[in-house]
């Protein structure tokens, strides 16, 4: 098989791409219920897009927002501001339900103050309490690489951060610092160290949730859409017997399964890119249809069940 579609193509011979892009069309969404490693998928319908299943016993939620790309104004999107509030509306649809938030990164076009203050008052409109954030190559643009850990900087190192809710280890990876056009993520030898630092001891049991920007796994390595030191970083969490690694940067929705880690690259909020191998130039703001371009920008809700396997992850579109 041609390791370049390997991970989006399934068994039926039907391309997961393709189906994943009819969905998002069709303004529709995935509820991917994963029990012992199987998954499987459910089209979702209804209120916000909510799951026509009920929701397993004892199970916690929370939001992934993603590449909001405040200050972006081409023609794939000239109003990032307006999706971008869309999209906080659709999370205060279910914020009763919903425990945290996090943002994996590009939540500014340019890396600019007027961006980073445009964001930090939008975010005030967010219902939730609990809000976490790391960075995309885009937020770490300006000369110092410091404007993004001014405003949202925390944790260990050089910005990378762990933290623990309701059972559940979450652990924000940054893998943009030196990104250059057409590169691959790269975590770097002082995270490894922490990463190991930070997981040893901890029970192999207890469901973890990795955050990065660019997808850990290589989703398409022409496009530089992997991170390359990850394997080394594999030797510390194939323990585990239920790993979520969610990721932005790609624009869109693309999942893999390899061994105990689910992967699960979401799309953004402010404009789609091409599917892989399939742009003309390379990855970049995919201009579509004014009217369906909100079907194909979106958020991603997750559903964990501490103490087992079950994660549901549910797709939203804008529309």
């Amino acid at each position: 098989m041609d390791p370049k579609t390997q991970s989006t193509v399934g068994t039926d011979g039907l391309s997961r791409r393709r189906a994943l892009a009819c969905m998002g069309w069709a303004g529709t969404g995935l509820l991917w219920t994963l029990v012992g490693g199987v998954p499987t998928a459910t089209l979702l319908t209804g209120n916000a897009g909510r799951a026509q299943a009920a929701e397993p016993m004892g199970a916690f939620r929370f939001v992934q927002i993603s590449d909001t790309h405040l200050g972006f104004n081409k023609e794939a999107n000239p109003d990032t501001a307006g999706t971008t509030r869309s999209a906080i509306d659709l999370v205060n649809g279910v914020a009763a339900e919903t425990a945290l938030v996090v943002h994996t990164g590009d939540v500014t076009h340019l890396s600019k103050p007027a961006e980073f203050d445009s964001a930090a008052e939008m975010f005030k409109g967010l219902k939730v309490t609990d809000f976490h954030l790391i960075p995309g190559e885009h937020d770490v643009l300006d000369e110092k690489q410091t404007a993004f850990f001014d405003r949202y900087g925390r944790g260990a190192g050089k910005g990378w951060y762990s933290f623990d809710h309701a059972g559940v280890h979450f652990v924000a990876l940054i893998n943009v610092m030196e990104f250059k056009p057409g590169g691959s993520g790269r975590l770097g030898p002082e995270q490894l160290e922490w990463l190991e630092r930070d997981l040893k001891g901890r029970p192999a049991s207890q469901p973890l949730v990795i955050l990065s920007h660019i997808p850990l796994w290589t989703a398409y390595a022409d496009w530089g859409w992997q991170t390359e030191d990850w394997p080394q970083a594999m030797q510390y969490v194939k323990r585990f017997g239920s790993v979520t690694a969610l990721n932005g940067h790609i624009h869109q929705i693309l999942q893999k399964v390899e061994g105990n880690v689910r992967y699960y690259s979401a799309r953004s909020t402010a404009y789609p890119q091409p599917a892989p191998g399939e742009g003309t130039t390379g990855p970049g703001p995919l201009k579509v249809p004014a009217d369906r371009l909100r079907s194909v920008l979106g958020v991603r809700s997750v559903a964990v069940v501490p103490k087992s396997e079950m994660i549901s992850v549910e797709d939203t579109a804008l529309a």
